[in-house]
């Protein structure tokens, strides 16, 4: 229990004094809540064999949440664009697929790994689209489209719950959206799919 705790004290204060350094990539002074994580989390693709890839997983809350669903590690693409978080995910997952770089080159990415990935049956986004002008989150949605699986969906959220849409998801369905009160501060959860 106490090493829980320690390690919750260390995400919280290098999520803070990542923020502090960067708040436009950061987007959030804490960590994901559990309940938030799980919120996201529970919209894992059917095929157990998908990979999935998880956008801006900052120190893992989310991605914790993934493999207590029943995502395998293996399975796992984490694109995180702050080296110092991708090392401790890289140390916390070392089966998954860590990637120190930019989402919005996350095709040239995902093409670059040791074994490819040309697929995925669901994008997990912690990313903060409203941080960014429209026509950047449209490109970056373009993208989330092209690679995943027919029917693959895309996860989203963001604290302005009460907009409808996530930014650059005019191409996608609209299956799903809820708020999750219990998150500093509470968050929409928005489900796309292809």
């Amino acid at each position: 229990m106490a090493r829980k705790i320690i390690a919750a004290l260390a995400d919280s204060t290098l999520f803070l004094r990542e923020w502090l350094a960067n708040p436009q990539h950061t987007g959030s002074v804490t960590p994901s809540s559990p309940q938030l994580a799980a919120a996201m989390a529970r919209w894992l693709p059917r095929n157990r064999e998908s990979y999935v890839l998880e956008l801006g997983p900052g120190t893992g809350a989310v991605t914790d949440a993934l493999l207590k669903h029943g995502l395998r590690q293996e399975r796992l693409v984490a694109i995180e664009n702050n080296p110092k978080m991708a090392r401790r995910l890289q140390k916390k997952y070392p089966r998954a697929h860590i990637v120190d770089g930019d989402a919005w080159q996350l095709d040239r990415l995902l093409a670059g790994l040791p074994e490819p990935v040309g697929s995925v049956g669901a994008v997990i986004s912690s990313l903060p689209l409203l941080n960014f002008p429209k026509a950047q989150a449209d490109e970056l949605a373009q993208k989330i489209r092209a690679i995943l699986e027919p029917n693959g969906r895309w996860v989203q959220y963001s604290y302005h719950i009460i907009k409808n849409r996530s930014r650059g998801a005019d191409d996608f369905r609209l299956i799903a959206s809820k708020i999750v009160w219990w998150n500093l501060p509470p968050a929409r959860v928005h489900v796309f799919q292809k």
